[in-house]
């Protein structure tokens, strides 16, 4: 059983994935910051101001100052803000791996097809260059076709 578990935890698909999850942890914490540091205040900005983390409905029917506050006083708090944010993390994060994931495949663009330099001879199946009139292997005419 050791044995399967070792070959199993040797699979590079295996350990690309453990690289992945913890690359991905990381970049989260980046992501993270991005929406909470820039684009939170731009996007309050925008709206006059509107924290969208304090954004809640008391829903004990009571006022409070803050949702600190509506917490502390252990009110139930419908805190959608708190979605709205995690709903705009989610959309960056999604953004900015689809762009890098972009960028990752245009550096891995498939080699060009080699130039054709040769053609099949239809009567010995041999490999002859394109210029070729006659068959060099079987000496057969060969008639204007296509490259193979």
């Amino acid at each position: 059983m050791l044995k399967e578990l070792k070959e199993f935890i040797m699979r590079g698909n295996v350990i690309d994935m453990a690289v992945g999850v913890i690359i991905g942890g990381a970049f989260s914490a980046i992501i993270n910051s991005l929406v909470t540091d820039i684009f939170t205040p731009i996007l309050g900005l925008l709206t006059n101001g509107i924290n969208f983390s304090e954004l809640y409905v008391s829903l004990d029917g009571k006022h409070y100052d803050t949702l600190a506050a509506a917490r502390e006083a252990s009110a139930p708090v419908f805190a959608y803000g708190n979605f709205i944010q995690t709903v705009i993390q989610f959309l960056l994060m999604a953004i900015v791996i689809f762009f890098f994931i972009k960028a990752v495949n245009k550096l891995k663009r498939p080699a060009p097809a080699p130039e054709v330099t040769t053609k099949t001879c239809p009567f010995c199946k041999s490999e002859i260059p394109l210029e070729a009139t006659r068959c060099p292997h079987c000496t057969s005419q060969i008639p204007d076709f296509p490259a193979q």
